[in-house]
Order: C-alpha cells, then structure tokens, then sequence
C-alpha cells in the first residue's frame, strides 16, 4: 500500500518509494527557484529491505509515492536451518521468513520478534 505526497513535504527518517523500493530518507536537499524554473530537490535515501543507496532529483512541487510500513509483533513457531515460522499476534497468520546471519543466535522458539512489512516486502527488526 502506498500514498501520494508531494516532495516538498518529505523529511528526513521518513519513507519514500524509490526505483519501486522503499526507502528511508536520509538527507534532503532543496536548491532555490531560478529565474525560469521550480525549486529542485534532491533526495538520498537506503532501502528498507536491501540496503542499497537510491537517490531522487525532481522539482519540490512533483508528487512522489510513499509506502505505508507497518511495524508488527510475532511469536516464532519454529526454527528450520536459516528460516523462521512466525505467527503474527494480531492475526493469528502464519508465514516463514529467512533469518539474517546477524540475527541467527538471538531468535529463539517461543520468542515474541518485531517485523517490518511494506509494499508486500516482510523483515526482522531486532533492535537490541
């Protein structure tokens, strides 16, 4: 699920959907308006599920989509290798979901974990 919203409302720590991805906004430029143009603004943002670095650079007045992340509790049913069964405890749903390598000796079964979901994406968020 995502919203529109014009980049000039954008800010910093916030959600924007770049290159189809969501993202986390770390900094955020805005140029002043020339004699014959719109201000710009220039947008550098991480993704949320692959950590690459994106960045966008268009006039404060276009619209930009930004995705609607929810931030959910679960129970971990079982563990198999590097994946997870959770069930979420709102929904009472199940799902699997591939173990970082940095979270493998914290999860544990029975243990209630946060995760992040947006734009059909699933990810741990362990903060310790």
């Amino acid at each position: 699920m995502k919203q529109q919203v014009e980049v000039k409302d954008l800010k910093e720590g916030k959600y924007v959907i770049i290159d189809d991805e969501a993202c986390v906004i770390k900094s955020i430029s805005k140029s002043k308006p020339g004699k014959h143009g719109a201000a710009k603004a220039r947008v550098e943002a991480i993704g949320l599920f692959d950590g690459q670095k994106r960045s966008y650079i268009g006039s404060v007045a276009n619209k930009i989509y930004v995705p609607i992340v929810e931030r959910k509790s679960a129970q971990i049913i079982s563990i198999t290798g590097n994946i997870a069964q959770l069930m979420d405890m709102g929904d009472f749903s199940t799902f699997e979901i591939v173990i970082p390598e940095e979270y493998k000796d914290k999860v544990k079964e029975g243990e209630e974990v946060s995760y992040i979901t947006a734009l059909g994406k699933v990810k741990l968020d362990i903060r310790t």
